[in-house]
């Protein structure tokens, strides 16, 4: 299984949206959570992440297939994971945890890492534990099913 990433373009953006839509799905059924969710967010906020002079939109690609997305932003001096997301016929394939370790070696002049997920999803904290990402002291209440918790990885060089 080869894992690549490539850099989305405009004419990127329908798929990327429809993939999006159809990998949060699940969790926006679970958690209810219509505000925040990338389920429901629109194509122009795609568009929007796609031209981002402060981030890269990166499709991730298997073997040639398009099975995913990460957006890296560079906020003063960390950079952010916001989102991944990959389609749910590939979770659970160990493709998160070389793509984030790609994307870290991808920008070097990172000097920390942060993202945010749901509390509630055990799946999604052990892995970026397992990475090295630390839980911060901050949590953010969506509703009554759900809490995004904030992790940070520092790195040091």
């Amino acid at each position: 299984m080869e894992i690549t990433l490539e850099k989305t373009r405009c004419e990127d953006a329908s798929f990327i949206f429809v993939m999006q839509q159809k990998a949060f799905k699940p969790l926006l059924e679970k958690y209810r959570d219509f505000e925040t969710s990338p389920a429901n967010e629109t194509v122009d906020k795609v568009i929007t992440r796609i031209n981002n002079p402060n981030g890269e939109f990166l499709k991730i690609l298997v073997d040639d297939t398009i099975v995913g997305a990460i957006n890296v932003v560079k906020k003063e001096s960390s950079h952010w994971i916001i989102p991944m997301f990959i389609l749910p016929e590939y979770q659970g394939k160990g493709i998160a945890q070389k793509v984030i370790n790609s994307v870290e070696e991808m920008f070097i002049d990172a000097t920390s890492w942060e993202l945010a997920t749901i509390l509630e999803e055990g799946r999604n904290c052990y892995l970026y534990e397992k990475m090295g990402y630390v839980k911060t002291n901050i949590t953010k209440n969506i509703n009554e099913h759900t809490n995004l918790i904030f992790y940070k990885k520092e790195i040091v060089n």
